[in-house]
Order: structure tokens, then sequence, then C-alpha cells
């Protein structure tokens, strides 16, 4: 792994996330993480809590334990309120509009595959995102895939920081 790479991912949660060594075993995969995580992050037009707030859905549609102790940690040092964290954890929506269409927009395209109807479309739309972020939450569930997938094969433990936010799939309980 690149050390300039392993030092942008260490400044963005103080550690290097258990994720990056797992992915770093291959080199194919660490690198294209890199890329499209560095392109969404640098690139993309969400905010950074709305950005968290995607990641978070994310984990907890994949129910990737490990991911959303990570990333409630994350949302939460980006300033998203702790009662949309917890209800995104709970498999509910936050009660802020735009947080609720974003959360539920990017599970529908993880639960149904990229088959959303116009319905969720034009919900997510209507919060004020655009066609541009459309296109970004396919991004965002194309990296977390990455993440999530090989934390829910390998289960590493989860950094003393993450600890507080443990999370177990069979809290879901709007799933």
């Amino acid at each position: 792994m690149s050390p300039n790479l392993q030092g942008n991912q260490r400044s963005a949660a103080g550690f290097v996330p258990a994720d990056v060594g797992l992915m770093a075993k291959s080199p194919a995969l660490i690198n294209t993480f890199f890329s499209a995580y560095g392109h969404f992050r640098g690139e993309g037009t969400f905010t950074p809590d709305e950005q968290q707030v995607l990641f978070l859905s994310n984990a907890v549609a994949n129910r990737s334990e490990w991911a959303v102790a990570f990333h409630t940690l994350e949302a939460l040092a980006e300033g998203v309120e702790p009662s949309a964290v917890e209800a995104i954890r709970q498999g509910m929506l936050p009660r802020n509009r735009r947080l609720a269409a974003l959360s539920a927009f990017t599970q529908a395209v993880i639960e149904l595959r990229g088959q959303v109807d116009e319905t969720e479309l034009a919900a997510f739309q209507a919060a004020g995102f655009t066609t541009e972020q459309v296109l970004e939450v396919i991004a965002g569930v194309a990296i977390s895939a990455m993440s999530n997938y090989v934390t829910n094969i390998a289960r590493p433990p989860l950094e003393d920081a993450a600890l507080p936010h443990s999370w177990n799939a069979r809290e879901l309980t709007g799933f």
C-alpha cells in the first residue's frame, strides 16, 4: 500500500481502520478502494455529514457490524445529530427530511440491487438531491460494498475508538 494513501486514511479516522489493513492484502482491491474513495470524497457533491449518512446507511443495509460502529464514530465526528445516527442504526429514518431521503434511497439501491422505481427516485430528488447525486449514491454503494464485504467476511475486532459504538445486526427494528 502506498504510504501516502495509508497516511490519508489515518488522518481521516485518527488510526488505520481494520478494513484498510485487510484490503491492503490485495493491491487490486486497496487501489480500487482508495481511488473510488478519493474521488467520492474529493469530487463528490455530498457534504461530509451526508457522506457519513450514506456510508452508515450502507453499512446497516449490508449488516456490516464493524462498518456500522466505524461509521457511527465518523458520523458523530462530522456533526450528524446523534438521534439521526441512532435511527439509522435501528433501521429507521432520521427525522431530518433530507437525511431521511438520502438514507432511504441509498438503502433502496442496495436492497433492490439498483432496481429502484420512479417513486423512490422522485422522493430522493424532492428532498433537493440532483441527478448527479443519484449517480454518486451508486459510487458510495460500491465503496461501501468493498469495505463492508471485507469486514463481513474477516470479522475484525473493533478499534478502541469504535468500541462504544458496537452494533449487532439483531438490533434492527425497521428492516
